[in-house]
């Protein structure tokens, strides 16, 4: 069991979600946007930091993933997407936990089976991979993407682990 702290990073709105895996079941916690309106970056940026740094107070997680930003058309609005993800980083990192990156395509790929799927089909999935009763906020419902991203690859590089050992104490137990 493991509790993972996903993060859809912005400048303007940080979406959060926190799930429990239990195996290869997610089970949902909390979701939500951390909303850091207008105006200056700098006060923008101490939001989030602040809020990461409360979920992670809160939730006590033992592993923390975040979006990787892409390039997109606007260079500014790329730049301050990065520096939203790397006060969130910090904050992981302060606390110990090890930050994973994932890139949109491959979260959509996990969530979805589809690399290029749009935000609805995204809010659907993960609706339904974790039972909701309804489709999450885009910017939460990303970020439990996240989560579940980190959460199926973490699930299947332990089962992985369990086939190669397994093997191994075949191949010793047959020595």
């Amino acid at each position: 069991m493991a509790i993972i702290l996903g993060i859809d990073p912005g400048s303007r709105t940080t979406g959060f979600g926190v799930i429990e895996m239990r195996g290869h079941n997610p089970v949902y916690m909390a979701s939500g946007c951390i909303r850091c309106g207008e105006g200056d970056v700098a006060p923008r940026l101490k939001i989030v930091h602040d809020g990461v740094q409360q979920l992670i107070t809160q939730y006590q997680p033992d592993e923390f993933a975040i979006e990787r930003a892409f390039m997109g058309k606007n260079a500014d609005s790329a730049l301050k997407l990065g520096q939203a993800r790397g006060v969130a980083m910090v904050v992981a990192a302060l606390h110990e936990l090890a930050v994973h990156e994932y890139a949109p395509r491959a979260i959509k790929q996990a969530v979805t089976g589809a690399g290029g799927a749009e935000k609805e089909q995204v809010q659907h999935m993960v609706a339904t991979l974790l039972k909701l009763p309804g489709c999450p906020q885009a910017d939460a419902a990303d970020a439990l993407a996240v989560a579940l991203c980190h959460g199926y690859h973490r699930a299947s590089l332990i089962a992985g682990a369990t086939t190669k050992s397994g093997n191994r104490r075949s191949w010793r137990q047959h020595k």
